[in-house]
């Protein structure tokens, strides 16, 4: 039988009081972002429940649409019909015979929202149920673990029915907490990083340090393709790629080479700062797994933080690496992150690093520099792209180089 509507179920945001609605509205224009290639479908928001109206279109291209979505619990295909209890019966009994081979054991699983409806929770599980019992010749009831959970939602409107539950991407709604500045480099950690914390509401807006010509073309444009692997989260996401060489070139010039990585740190801080400042971000957010690097022992941090009171979400910061190779692969970045086009972090890696750095020194270090100047410089020189699915940019960039030979 042919779903009418999809019924998408919030999970978390149903717990949300008074804010409820907020969240609510976010997914509802996440979602509307993300069906934008399927002009008839009609998203309507409820407190308990969203519906998308499909008016014809294909509900299983609809439901791959909504499987990254953070804020859904999980969603349903569903006919939508009048609140008749034979009705009821009868559409249930055709839509397991669809589905149902022999061997195969169901459950009914009933809701009624509707208070005024003749029947209750349990009637509508013993009604339905012995209809399709006796309708369909061999099935068998099974009430732990059934091959088909057929489910039936009693609203005030009409009567909703389904045999099929598919889990969602959880979480909050991209945008429900705020805007976020990532720190993206060409790495395993950062990617994951973003990923986690758009799933916890966060909008990302990506920054990438640049460095030419110590760094390739390829090494920016993997990176861009690491933001192309989060948009099916999001829809789309503001790419800044910010020149670092003259940062870099100076720090290498004036400060001692145990410094180098720290002075370099402080100086991406704190020109994400400015940027998330610039375009009204909430948060920094960055991939630092702590004691992974030498940047990322807790006195480095200590003496990087100190240019910035802005928070910083550290999303991976407790994880070990196979951990976050784990979610990287979940979230196919793994693979494009192990690519050897290394970004300026790797470049500029001094031999010995210092992994207990002092405030102190890394502040009288840095006197010998123009920071003001610096910063500035680089500000004024960032570009802006806009990353969607299913652009490709390291692969599309190799495909120019080979048509020319």
């Amino acid at each position: 039988m042919k779903a009418t509507e999809i019924m998408i179920r919030y999970g978390e945001l149903s717990t949300k009081g008074k804010n409820r609605r907020i969240f609510i509205n976010q997914l509802a224009y996440n979602v509307k972002q993300s069906l934008h290639g399927y002009p008839k479908v009609k998203v309507r928001s409820d407190r308990d429940r969203m519906h998308l109206i499909l008016n014809g279109e294909d509900d299983r291209q609809v439901m791959t649409q909504l499987e990254p979505i953070f804020g859904i619990q999980s969603f349903s295909p569903v006919v939508r019909i009048e609140k008749d209890p034979e009705l009821i019966c009868q559409t249930a009994v055709e839509m397991v015979k669809d589905i149902w081979e022999p061997g195969k054991t169901f459950k009914v699983q009933s809701r009624r929202s509707d208070k005024g409806f003749i029947w209750d929770s349990n009637d509508i599980n013993k009604e339905v149920g012995a209809a399709i019992f006796h309708g369909i010749e061999g099935i068998q009831v099974k009430m732990v673990q059934p091959d088909i959970r057929v489910e039936v939602e009693v609203r005030n409107e009409a009567a909703y029915l389904s045999c099929e539950t598919i889990f969602g991407a959880a979480g909050l709604p991209v945008g429900s907490s705020g805007k976020g500045m990532l720190m993206l480099s060409g790495g395993i950690d950062s990617p994951v990083a973003g990923y986690l914390a758009m799933k916890r509401g966060v909008e990302i807006e990506a920054i990438h340090f640049y460095s030419p010509p110590y760094t390739s073309e390829q090494s920016l444009n993997k990176a861009k393709d690491l933001a192309v692997k989060l948009t099916p989260y999001v829809g789309k996401i503001q790419f800044i790629t910010v020149p670092f060489t003259e940062i870099q070139e100076e720090i290498k010039r004036s400060i001692p080479q145990g410094y180098w990585m720290t002075v370099t740190r402080r100086f991406m801080l704190r020109l994400t700062d400015k940027i998330r400042e610039i375009r009204h971000g909430l948060a920094i957010v960055n991939g630092e797994s702590l004691g992974q690097v030498a940047s990322q022992t807790m006195r480095s941090m200590i003496a990087i933080n100190d240019v910035t009171t802005t928070p910083i979400i550290r999303p991976v910061i407790t994880m070990d690496k196979s951990e976050i190779i784990e979610v990287a692969e979940k979230i196919d970045t793994f693979t494009l992150a192990t690519l050897p086009f290394e970004d300026c972090c790797t470049i500029f890696a001094p031999p010995e690093p210092k992994t207990k750095p002092k405030v102190e020194k890394v502040r009288q270090y840095e006197e010998r520099l123009d920071i003001e100047g610096l910063v500035s410089r680089a500000l004024e020189a960032i570009a802006i792209d806009e990353i969607k699915s299913g652009d490709s940019y390291l692969q599309a960039r190799t495909q120019e180089i080979d048509d020319l030979f």
